[in-house]
């Protein structure tokens, strides 16, 4: 086992995770850089390898240490992982470790997680006469209550959803009836008998 045999490794792995990435071979016996690929820390082959830093570290992996956190000199987070190469006779002939700049994905979740999450209440000027989503959370928490699709809810059912639609000030929307009749797969006349019978009954207002 070689440097030169050991390159192609190397140089595969900065390709992959070339820009946010570099990938170091150290030789263990002189504590040396043997080569660097994408050399983020502005190390050189030949500086000090300061390889000590491993064996403060526990892992399940005797060959395998990490991920473990690292700092660059200008700040920037470092997510490692090391990996001892072994000879014939076990004992350490070099050791790959592959650095990872943390700065772009920290940068991109927090960015993501900024984006997704909701800053202000639905503006009331835009929601306000919103009945359509109204009508869609009231008529969907019912069926998901009573366990059964629409086309299979009972004329009672039907009745009871159509008070607390009413209640909830949908059927009184202009042009509400046909998305009303369409929601709940029934005819525009059966809906009038239907809202005819619920209005004559209580309903509790819709949660």
């Amino acid at each position: 086992m070689t440097p030169e045999q050991l390159a192609p490794i190397g140089a595969a792995l900065a390709r992959l995770l070339s820009p946010h990435a570099e990938v170091v071979l150290h030789d263990p016996a002189t504590d040396e850089i043997v080569a660097i690929w994408n050399p983020l820390s502005g190390r050189e082959p030949g500086d000090p390898s300061l390889l000590g830093e491993l064996d403060e570290l526990s892992t399940t992996d005797p060959d395998v240490y990490g991920p473990y956190p690292k700092v660059l000199p200008d700040g920037r987070r470092l997510s490692s992982v090391s990996a001892v190469m072994r000879d014939k006779d076990g004992k350490a002939a070099y050791v790959f470790c592959v650095n990872v700049d943390r700065t772009a994905f920290e940068g991109a979740s927090r960015l993501l997680a900024a984006f997704a999450a909701p800053t202000a209440g639905q503006p009331r000027v835009l929601f306000e006469h919103d009945w359509s989503e109204t009508l869609n959370e009231i008529v969907a928490g019912y069926v998901r209550e009573r366990g059964v699709p629409v086309e299979r809810l009972s004329r009672e059912d039907r009745v009871d959803l159509l008070g607390k639609l009413d209640a909830a000030g949908v059927l009184s929307q202009r042009r509400s009836v046909p998305a009303v009749a369409r929601a709940l797969r029934m005819s525009r006349s059966a809906l009038y008998q239907h809202l005819g019978q619920a209005r004559k009954e209580p309903h509790a207002d819709p949660a």
